[in-house]
């Protein structure tokens, strides 16, 4: 079973994790690339004008099967003509990018407090990190968000195609949007897409090394709580919780023992029956932040009931949800997910992003009935090529995540053998300790954010913001 699949099992077991390319014609014409490209300035439920520039449209990255990427484009709030850009991918595999900007690094948040019925209100976000760079957000891969095709089979997708899809993305984008081609380049992505940017990198390198038509100004890459290795993410879960104090010091050390120190699977019947008593530990804990609590999962529900239930339509389906929209608990992050499907399914905001009508019925935070080829089962070789080839790289891991924990993260950085540079120490932002990090040779940083969850800008937006500006800059941290 591969590390995604077994990532959508957290509520109920240990498990823990939650280049057939398409080339451009040789010869490039002066018609845009880019299809249904549109500038917004107002957007249902935000008051008043937008407070930056916010760009949607489709991008074609498979011909033969109208296969189209969706994003969101957003220019940096500083200097766009000179800030970096960065294009962001989002986990799952599955999830929509719009979480990424609206839940995590973006310009955008929903006023759950606020809301009591109808369309939710959106407010600024004074953390996003579009105060120091541009940004892509993109519904990767195709049939994520609002990404979609016209061939049932071009939603059979995978790692690698995946990755060359956005490579293909970037490609026709760049042709679209020129004067970005100056800016320092940056590939960034948490949780599953750990796996997926540092290929997203090496394509670009490659093409670029290889006299690609483009010439990108490539930078380095950062990924923030990221699934990377199943040996070190899922092996992770164990002295994570004993650091933690989740289990005792001596299941601790009788799991050590009859496991050797391997939590994947099970090398004998002891072995296993001590990882049970592991599971009954961290059964009621939320693993993606263990000091919150455990909500109501909106990711399970179906998109249909979702709908009829934001739509008020039939009575027996809304019964079978067990909130009502006034009484929305502040407590569980889960509630402004549940905003995120009234928001976009909303025929007005469609109009407004510019949804091609009938291509997707009912937008999923986070599809997980993708035909999805799991074939890179480890991207650490690709962080050693990149960071060997000096490519920047920011590793970061929110401290109170035990689905993709420091501990495992740490232990894949290890086996890179690189030397230590700046050895671990606090960062502070306005006074307080934020974390703690590392930097290594090769231009790999690692970070963890304090009181941080699964991923950590959701939990720890102005320390995570100051965490970017510093990196980018070139500032220790």
């Amino acid at each position: 079973m591969t590390v995604a699949k077994e990532a959508r099992k957290l509520s109920s077991s240990l498990v823990v994790l939650s280049l057939l390319s398409v080339l451009l014609p040789p010869t490039f014409t002066c018609s845009s690339l880019v299809s249904a490209l549109n500038t917004i300035t107002h957007l249902p439920g935000f008051h008043g004008t937008l407070p930056f520039y916010l760009e949607t449209g489709y991008v074609t990255v498979d011909e033969v099967n109208d296969a189209q990427l969706f994003y969101y484009f957003i220019k940096s709030e500083r200097k766009p003509e000179e800030d970096p850009l960065m294009v962001w991918l989002p986990g799952g595999p599955g999830c929509s990018a719009f979480s990424g900007l609206v839940f995590e690094i973006g310009p955008l948040k929903f006023d759950v407090a606020g809301y009591t019925d109808g369309l939710p209100t959106l407010v600024y976000n004074p953390h996003t990190w579009t105060k120091v760079c541009s940004i892509i957000f993109l519904d990767s891969p195709v049939g994520t968000g609002f990404s979609y095709s016209s061939a049932g089979k071009s939603y059979e997708t995978g790692d690698t195609k995946a990755a060359r899809q956005v490579h293909t993305f970037l490609r026709k984008w760049f042709i679209d949007h020129p004067e970005f081609l100056s800016n320092p380049l940056y590939v960034g992505g948490d949780s599953y897409s750990g796996i997926v940017v540092p290929v997203v990198a090496q394509e670009i390198a490659k093409g670029d090394q290889d006299g690609d038509k483009l010439s990108y100004n490539l930078k380095g890459y950062l990924v923030g709580n990221p699934i990377t290795d199943e040996k070190f993410d899922k092996g992770a879960f164990v002295p994570y919780a004993h650091g933690m104090a989740i289990i005792s010091d001596e299941l601790y050390e009788s799991t050590k023992k009859s496991c050797g120190g391997e939590y994947t699977s099970p090398r004998n019947e002891q072995c296993a029956n001590y990882l049970q008593s592991v599971i009954e530990c961290i059964e009621g804990i939320n693993l993606f932040q263990i000091l919150e609590p455990v909500c109501f999962d909106v990711v399970s529900l179906k998109p249909s009931m979702v709908a009829a239930y934001s739509r008020r339509l039939l009575k027996e389906d809304i019964e079978k949800f067990p909130l009502l929209k006034s009484d929305l608990p502040l407590e569980c992050r889960s509630s402004a997910y549940l905003l995120s499907y009234f928001w976009t399914d909303n025929d007005t905001v469609r109009e407004a992003l510019n949804i091609r009508k009938g291509t997707v019925q009912h937008w999923q935070r986070c599809n997980h009935d993708l035909l999805y080829t799991y074939d890179i089962p480890s991207s650490i070789k690709f962080h050693l090529n990149l960071t060997s080839r000096g490519y920047r790289a920011l590793v970061y891991s929110g401290d109170h995540d035990m689905g993709v924990s420091f501990v495992g993260t740490q232990g894949w950085i290890r086996s890179l053998n690189f030397s230590i540079v700046d050895d671990w120490r606090p960062w502070s932002v306005d006074g307080q300790v934020a974390g703690f990090t590392r930097t290594y040779s090769n231009n790999l940083t690692f970070a963890t954010v304090k009181g941080a969850g699964h991923t950590a800008p959701e939990y720890r937006p102005k320390e995570c913001l100051a965490m970017l500006q510093r990196w980018i800059s070139g500032a220790p941290l």
